[in-house]
């Protein structure tokens, strides 16, 4: 097992959880068989991931790639006793590591396995139902500049975006360069009523044609939340995490239903693992739910996840955070050998600059606001060894050694901020 920290340039985006540093952490996991086939895969970085990762090698070294349901039960006695910190407004899982470190090596895993038998990575999974999978246009509200600092200071290609008028000329740029279908904007930053003049602006400038997506992730309370999707209705498709926890989606949506509001609420923040969906389904908290073998404990979870949806009646959409193009291929992947997923999914993708991307040939190429499904064996992409090189030089010159938005808001924002939930 080989793991290797990359530093990628990461624009400074806005959330309720506050700024996007200059760089985003992440790590490449390489498992290399005893015949010399190796495997990949990307998850989030770090010097916590990188521990939580190196904690189980002797776990993973001299183990069947074949044998998931082991490792992953030895991966999960590795790190029985460690949890996520709890963040207000969220569910804790005390699961969240291990499913972390786990999804990683299982990617890799199964990318060894599909390279070594000749196959796509999807037909490990059960085989492709779709041969592109489509993707959102993410619009976020943006401060100036395009990421990195000093001499390694990228171009800001999307300008700051912090008015109605600036988000809809950031959906022209990501359209007219990527041919998004639909739009999700990532609110929970500025006044409640301003973000809901965004959408509306969205919908005037594209037209119905274009469904619209909002996420403010918990920003928000019951009151304002009700008033917002009021005032949305017919305008948006869907409400992602708009207020706190099971019980506050759950009071939400039975509050709409009094009012003949019809949005489907959606989650990957109230509901985050498979113990949050009997609760969830129990008093009707979400109608989506946003996978991520990232956290969910790799690509078979979702496509189980998938299966659970559907006996639910539930939607399966897909979560994303900053990532380069193994993690992206590895969504394609899953999502093409999972049938309930029909909506589009998210990715950070265009957000990141090309001359980071770590895989060799470039950029993976999203045509018409998708991606194609690989023919290849495994992923369907390989490692440049000259480019994960960089990233690893530019993960040991800047000094961000975790995420941490709270800080960049402090230093660049507001010297007092805090995350509060529900801020309006």
């Amino acid at each position: 097992m080989t793991v290797t920290p990359v530093a990628i340039a990461d624009p400074p985006l806005r959330s309720s959880y506050g700024l996007h540093a200059p760089y985003a952490l992440r790590a490449i996991v390489e498992l290399r068989s005893e015949d010399g086939v190796v495997g990949i895969s990307e998850t989030r970085g770090g010097d916590k991931m990188l521990a939580d990762l190196e904690r189980v090698r002797d776990v993973v070294v001299g183990s069947d790639a074949r044998g998931l349901t082991h490792l992953q039960e030895r991966v999960t006695a590795a790190h029985a006793a460690t949890a996520r910190n709890t963040v207000p407004g969220e569910r804790t899982n005390p699961r969240d590591v291990p499913l972390r470190v786990y999804g990683a090596l299982e990617v890799a895993a199964l990318d060894l396995v599909a390279r070594a038998e000749g196959v796509p990575f999807c037909d490990l999974l059960g085989g492709r139902v779709r041969d592109t999978v489509a993707f959102c246009g993410y619009l976020f509200y943006k401060h100036a500049g395009g990421g990195g600092e000093g001499d390694d200071a990228r171009e800001d290609v999307y300008g700051e975006a912090l008015t109605p008028g600036a988000i809809v000329a950031q959906a022209r740029a990501l359209r007219a360069r990527y041919g998004f279908a639909s739009l999700k904007l990532k609110a929970g930053v500025l006044d409640p009523e301003v973000e809901a003049d965004a959408m509306l602006a969205l919908r005037d400038a594209f037209g119905p044609g274009v469904p619209l997506r909002i996420d403010p992730n918990c920003a928000w309370t019951h009151d304002t939340a009700l008033r917002v999707v009021e005032r949305l209705h017919g305008v948006v498709e869907i409400v992602e995490d708009p207020v706190s926890g099971i019980g506050g989606m759950g009071a939400l949506v039975a509050a709409m239903r009094e009012r003949g509001i019809a949005i489907p609420l959606a989650s990957n923040v109230a509901v985050t693992w498979f113990d949050d969906i009997p609760p969830a389904v129990a008093c009707d908290a979400v109608q989506m739910i946003l996978g991520d073998h990232h956290f969910w404990g790799g690509p078979r979870a979702i496509t189980d996840l998938g299966r659970l949806c559907e006996t639910f009646d539930l939607q399966l959409a897909m979560h994303s955070n900053s990532h380069l193009g193994v993690s992206l291929m590895a969504m394609v992947h899953v999502a093409a050998a999972t049938p309930q997923l029909r909506y589009v999914c998210d990715t950070h993708y265009p957000w990141q600059d090309a001359r980071d991307e770590i895989v060799e040939g470039g950029r993976v190429a999203i045509v018409d606001g998708a991606v194609a499904v690989p023919t290849a064996p495994g992923l369907g992409v390989t490692l440049d060894r000259d480019a994960l090189a960089r990233g690893r030089e530019r993960y040991e010159r800047q000094p961000y050694r975790k995420r941490d938005d709270t800080a960049e808001m402090r230093k660049h924002v507001d010297p007092a901020w805090t995350r509060t939930v529900p801020a309006w």
